[in-house]
């Protein structure tokens, strides 16, 4: 299971005391957002503002990492990554990159903490998440959208040629993270799952809260559910059987 933001069913959503919660639920994997401050540091906040942090439209990359971590809403504060992989030696963190400038402040937050070896890195642009790769080798990645399209409109292909494009499109991947449904496609199906298996990718779905809905994909065999809801999701696993997520 991943939690979308953490569990932010009490407090704000992408802040230390979500990814708490989350965590003293079982969670392992924290999915989270990274941006980068004015002074090049890695920030963990889906929107480019803060609008919704705290009704300002200022940008999160036109504050200094001192200004930002003064700012509080409800109690808390944006936390970086560093202090987030610090805060939580346990989790595994699936981090999206929003933007090319936040790219290197997060691999030198991952260095500096020695945490190769439990964060992911994903970003809606597969050339961004390319990059990071190329970068930090060896850290795992999840494929862009480009890349998903290609293997959706593949799936129709002889099986030797859709996995040799599979192959090519994934490009060191460990993980597809997809909706369910998504530009008029029906994109999670048997038949990509086997065929993510096939070639040792596991196949994660966002962003799933209705139990029903949760049962269903783990049914169809799908390796992970990215969810704002770990509590209820948590307790569909437990009376599932605890399957691996």
């Amino acid at each position: 299971m991943l939690a979308h933001r953490g569990l932010a069913t009490e407090t704000l959503e992408n802040s230390l005391a979500a990814f708490r919660a989350a965590a003293a639920l079982g969670v392992e994997v924290i999915e989270t957002d990274a941006h980068e401050t004015a002074d090049g540091v890695a920030v963990l906040w889906h929107d480019p503002d803060l609008r919704r942090f705290n009704g300002h439209p200022t940008r999160v990359r036109d504050l200094t990492w001192l200004e930002l971590s003064e700012l509080e809403a409800d109690g808390e504060r944006i936390p970086s990554l560093a202090e987030a992989l610090y805060a939580l030696p346990n989790a595994r963190f699936n981090i999206d990159l929003k933007t090319w400038d936040v790219v290197e402040p997060v691999l030198s937050a991952i260095r500096a903490a020695g945490a190769i070896e439990r964060v992911r890195l994903a970003s809606f642009s597969n050339r961004r998440r390319l990059r990071a790769r190329a970068l930090l080798p060896g850290v795992a990645t999840s494929p862009g959208m480009s890349a998903v399209l290609l293997l959706v409109l593949s799936r129709s292909l002889p099986r030797r040629f859709r996995n040799a494009l599979w192959r090519r499109a994934l490009a060191g991947a460990d993980a597809i993270q997809v909706p369910e449904r998504g530009y008029g496609i029906h994109i999670v199906t048997e038949a990509m799952i086997r065929t993510a298996h096939e070639l040792g990718v596991e196949l994660h779905v966002w962003t799933v809260n209705a139990p029903g809905d949760i049962r269903r994909l783990l049914a169809l065999g799908v390796d992970g559910i990215v969810t704002d809801r770990s509590d209820i999701a948590c307790a569909v696993v437990a009376g599932w059987g605890s399957p691996q997520l």
